[in-house]
Order: C-alpha cells, then structure tokens, then sequence
C-alpha cells in the first residue's frame, strides 16, 4: 500500500512549476495619478521578463489582447513561450495575497481558496477573490485538488514557511479583529495549523511600517530563508530582539541578516531571487550584497520597484508562485 503523505506548505525556494502576475490596468488605483499607470506597467515588464526567462509565468488580466500585444513588443520569443494569460475582471494586482496558497499532500498539490477582502475590509476586493477559482477552472496549474476556504481570511504575504513545519507570521495581522472576529487565538492558530499542515507558529508583535494597508504583512518584515536564515528589515529594535528569541525546531538560533526597510519583499525563484530596488544606491548594492550571502547559489537580481511604493506595496506582493512537484 502506498504510504500517504502529509500535508504541508512548501518553502518558498523549492522548485516551482510558475509565478503569477495579475497585470494592473487603468480601472485600478494604478491610473489614479498621471504617469502612475504607465510606470507600473513598466515594471511589470521588467517583472514578466526575468519571471518567464526562467519559469512559466501566468498573467490574469481582463485585457488579454492588449497585455499580449505588449509582451510581443517588449519581451524576447524565449520569454513569451513560457507566458499563459488568464482573462479574468480584477480589482488590483496584489497577486500575494488573492492568490492560491498551495500546499502538497500525498504527493500533489492541493489549491487552497482563502477569502481575500482587501486586507479587512479597506478596499473593494471582490473580483480579486474570485480569481483563484477562474485560475482553477482554467487548468492552467497542474493537476491537483480545489479545497474551498472561502469562509477564512488568509493572504499569501500574511505567513511565511521553512517546508519543514514551521509558519512565521505577524498578531497584528492574523489575530487582527478585522479578519477574525469571533476567533480566539488558539481557534486562529489551530485552523492556520490544520489547514497548511504545519506543526507550529511563530509569531511576531512588533515591525509595522508606515503607510502599510496589510497590517503587518510578514513578507514585508520578515523572511524565512533557506540555512535557517531569517532576513528582515531593520528599523525596529523590538521586532529585531523577538528574532533573536526564536528558536528553530531543534532548538538552534536562526542566523539573522538584516536588510533595510521595504528591502525584505523579495521573490525567491527557480535559480534566481528578484530584489526589489528603490531611490538609495547605497541601501540596493547593500541589499543584493545581504541576499547573495543568504542565497548564494542563485543569482540576485534587482527590479527598480519604485512606483510600488506609491500603492504602498513591493515586488513580492505582486507575484505569488506555485510549487513543482
């Protein structure tokens, strides 16, 4: 008898089948300022370019025609065989966070569909959190199982997993009333538990930045890297002295790399890692420096994300990746 088994959330680094992109267009916050919507597009483009030179890359858009005429002009024929679009209505392009978050049990993946409602309710969410299902009944990810959570919050910038059991994640974001009304912690923590297969949680209470509509996203914060690594963004003396409390499964300290701010939002890929960059020179060489140590068989790769910042998010939020098998 084949023996079954269990579930868990894979790491990040390990190998993946391809990334999403939910492409921005002008009904979206992304026309709110002039020249805003033609600098996101841009780094889109730098996005989709690097994402599909080296893994599938998957663009939910309700422009298809559109979004396929710019990729034939910008991006080389090498890129654009790896690239499948979805035509599909979209509120915004935080594909973090309305996209599947994947966990692998008995071998195939299994599409887990959380409700997504604009980080608590802020903002109109609605046909964001229909996307994972378009995505699904579009067989454009290998073969698996659609799991229904639609009466759960949970986004994918929200946790962050080592493969090996162990979740980190922010109170001030999944313990926030806003998303768990009703829930105590332990209710909270269990279901996070059973869902993604994961024997433990850890959680941290301080690092919030400024101007972050996610309420302390931990992929903005915090990550968890291969070696036992954490990288985070410095700037909180409080948050920095809970990363040197944790404790690895086996009762070892993480090793600590510290990053500046806004630098933490990175995406880990087949081979490579894509770095957000911003104004400072200094903090971007110091940054691809930080990530080539705790990455140092995969090349980093830096993506000016600039006009991110002016929507209040970064390089990861915008991508969501899904695992091999």
């Amino acid at each position: 008898m084949e023996q079954k088994t269990k579930r868990r959330l894979p790491a990040e680094w390990e190998p993946q089948y391809a990334v999403q992109l939910t492409w921005p267009h002008r009904s979206t916050d992304w026309d709110s300022e002039p020249g805003l919507y033609d600098d996101v597009v841009t780094c889109y483009l730098s996005l989709a370019r690097e994402i599909a030179s080296r893994e599938p890359l998957i663009i939910v858009t309700p422009e298809p025609e559109a979004v396929i005429s710019l990729l034939e002009e910008r991006l080389p024929m090498e890129s654009l065989v790896r690239i499948s679009l979805l035509e599909c209505p979209t509120n915004d392009t935080w594909a973090r966070d309305h996209g599947f978050i994947t966990v692998i049990e008995d071998n195939k993946p299994i599409y887990l569909d959380y409700r997504f409602n604009g980080w608590g309710g802020k903002f109109e969410a609605g046909l964001d959190n229909a996307i994972s299902r378009h995505l699904y009944d579009a067989e454009l990810l290998p073969e698996g199982q659609y799991e229904d959570h639609l009466d759960f919050e949970l986004e994918g910038g929200s946790i962050e997993s080592d493969g090996q059991g162990t979740l980190l994640t922010t109170a001030q974001c999944n313990l926030n009333p806003n998303r768990r009304e009703g829930m105590s912690p332990e209710q909270v923590e269990q279901t996070l538990l059973q869902q993604l297969g994961a024997e433990r949680i850890l959680w941290l209470h301080h690092g919030a930045l400024e101007h972050d509509d996610t309420d302390s996203h931990i992929d903005t914060l915090a990550r968890l890297c291969p070696n036992d690594t954490i990288v985070y963004g410095e700037g909180c003396p409080e948050m920095e002295e809970e990363l040197r409390a944790l404790r690895t499964l086996d009762g070892r300290t993480y090793r600590l790399l510290a990053v500046p701010a806004y630098y933490a939002n990175f995406l880990i890929m087949n081979g490579a890692v894509l770095l957000p960059l911003y104004e400072s020179a200094t903090d971007n060489e110091r940054a691809m420096n930080t990530l080539r140590q705790a990455f140092p068989d995969r090349e980093v790769i830096g993506i000016d994300c600039r006009v991110l910042l002016r929507q209040n998010g970064s390089l990861h939020c915008c991508t969501m990746q899904y695992p091999a098998l």
